[in-house]
């Protein structure tokens, strides 16, 4: 029989950064991904938010991703609403999506990149953790757990199976997970009535045609093709979705629609297909015993500000310094208890988000007269544009969403805390986060004695790295993911501070 301290099901990008934060940390994790290869038909996700690019700084490897994203932030920060690509404009907005973020706010900003460069990226990250094992080809097809340990039962796409006995699983496998389906947990929430037809298409011949200039995203508001387009590079590559739009219709008037869209006839390949509608779910429950879920498998937001991907990256690094901490030994059983209390929240507010996003779409603007060069035209317009920025803004501006997230009802965070700790920038380059330690880190005025910390963490076994920062006020114990779990000065109690952030560790 095989074993692991970690069974993730899922190799896409939420199971693979699962497998980082374990693997950096020396846990024995097996990701078990029925792809062999990573699939450039579908792009998913196009936005790395400035969140999961922290992380990905801190894991070292944000300028991996930026060598690779075919479209570099200073290509355009815009998002362009307009009667086609070749028409007139109708409103913009600057500065989208985290790829210009207020200085000093973050250690990253956000990146354009089709989820297949990110998830690319990370299957070579875990390829070089020795730790780590990818196993390609197999797919997990049951399981069962008891108190001391998950068994697994992994297929192959050969025909072969094996049992894998785990000390825990985590179901990153997607809305149509086998391991939610298997701990008996269920979505809650609504399907969108309205359809979706997705497409990505080749039409090197579009970009001389484009009247608005370089941006991540055209919103189309015409009566023939109510679209969302975008560049996946800048050789001709483009993601389309055709809101209203049904499956067969859509495979029927493919052509049609980009050629709409563009506003003139382009000579466009459709290289693939995907019709959906927008699902607002999340999960009753997101852990039963040793097995958890995570990122699509339990819970699913419309894709409308870009925060699916990130949120379920979200989940991976709680869960995966969490989880590694219990089985390195100073990490207590309160500390797993607190991934659902720290995430559902965070779940269901981007859950919301996005829906409230989705109530204005390109089908919510048309107007007959928006395409008529003559006064009627400019008013339809300029009424076109006070709408958009109205309803569109929040969507495209959503930094407080992304950083500002505070786990204050978590059992392993003091009152007061809970917070990311507040970014700064100590150089040019050098970011307060890159002298953080893997584990938890105090955060200290100079010439702070911290013997009493430092004393009781090793007691407890845990790495404790003690920053001393000129300026700062107090004492802060930062975790892993760069959130604040207590708050206080030298009179507090090192043992008990440290058991609460620990999930009752040695108590």
């Amino acid at each position: 029989m095989d074993r692991a301290q970690v069974l993730v099901a899922g190799g896409g990008p939420v199971g693979l950064a699962t497998a980082v934060e374990l693997g950096r940390r020396g846990i024995d994790c097996l990701v078990v991904e029925p792809r062999r290869e990573v699939s450039r038909s579908r792009p998913r996700c196009k936005t790395v938010n400035v969140r999961t690019m922290e992380h990905l700084r801190r894991w070292g490897v944000a300028d991996r991703l930026r060598e690779r994203a075919p479209l570099p932030v200073a290509w355009s920060q815009d998002v362009v609403f307009c009667t086609s690509l070749a028409g007139h404009e109708l409103s913009r907005f600057h500065g989208v999506l985290g790829l210009a973020p207020e200085e000093g706010r973050c250690a990253e900003p956000g990146q354009q990149a089709p989820q297949y460069v990110l998830e690319e990226l990370l299957r070579d990250v875990v390829g070089g953790l020795d730790a780590c094992t990818l196993l390609t080809g197999h797919r997990v097809v049951a399981l069962t757990q008891d108190e001391d340990g998950v068994r697994v039962e992994v297929a192959g796409d050969d025909g072969t199976s094996r049992t894998v006995l785990a000390d825990y699983a985590v179901g990153c496998d997607g809305p149509r997970s086998v391991v939610r389906a298997q701990i008996g947990a269920d979505y809650l929430g609504e399907h969108a009535l309205r359809p979706n037809f997705g497409m990505v298409v080749r039409a090197p011949g579009l970009w001389p045609h484009v009247r608005h200039g370089p941006a991540v995203q055209y919103w189309t508001v015409n009566p023939v093709a109510p679209a969302l387009m975008g560049p996946l590079d800048r050789d001709g590559m483009w993601w389309v979705i055709a809101f209203g739009v049904e499956r067969d219709a859509g495979h029927a008037r493919a052509g049609a629609i980009v050629d709409a869209v563009a506003g003139v006839p382009v000579d466009a390949e459709v290289l693939s297909t995907d019709p959906w509608t927008a699902r607002m779910q999340l999960v009753d429950t997101a852990r039963r015993g040793r097995v958890f879920l995570a990122g699509d498998a339990a819970h699913l937001n419309p894709p409308f500000g870009g925060h699916g991907l990130n949120t379920g990256i979200g989940d991976a690094v709680d869960l995966g310094w969490k989880l590694a901490a219990v089985l390195r030994g100073w990490g207590g059983p309160g500390l797993l208890a607190s991934y659902e209390a720290e995430r559902r929240p965070v779940q269901e507010r981007v859950i919301r988000a996005a829906e409230d996003n989705m109530k204005t779409l390109s089908t919510d603007l048309l107007d007959d007269d928006l395409d008529r060069d003559d006064a009627a035209g400019d008013r339809a317009r300029a009424a076109a544009h006070r709408r958009i920025q109205e309803t569109k803004a929040a969507e495209f501006h959503a930094l407080d969403l992304v950083l500002d997230v505070v786990h204050d009802r978590s059992p392993v965070v003091a009152d007061g805390a809970g917070d990311r700790l507040p970014h700064a920038w100590l150089a040019p380059g050098h970011s307060l986060y890159d002298d953080l330690g893997p584990e938890l880190t105090l955060v200290a005025p100079p010439g702070t004695d911290a013997t009493a910390f430092t004393a009781a963490a090793r007691e407890r076994g845990v790495d404790l790295r003690v920053l001393h920062r000129p300026g700062s006020e107090g004492l802060l114990l930062v975790r892993p993911d760069q959130h604040v779990a207590w708050r206080g000065d030298t009179d507090a109690d090192a043992g008990a501070v440290l058991a609460r952030a620990c999930g009752g560790a040695c108590d």
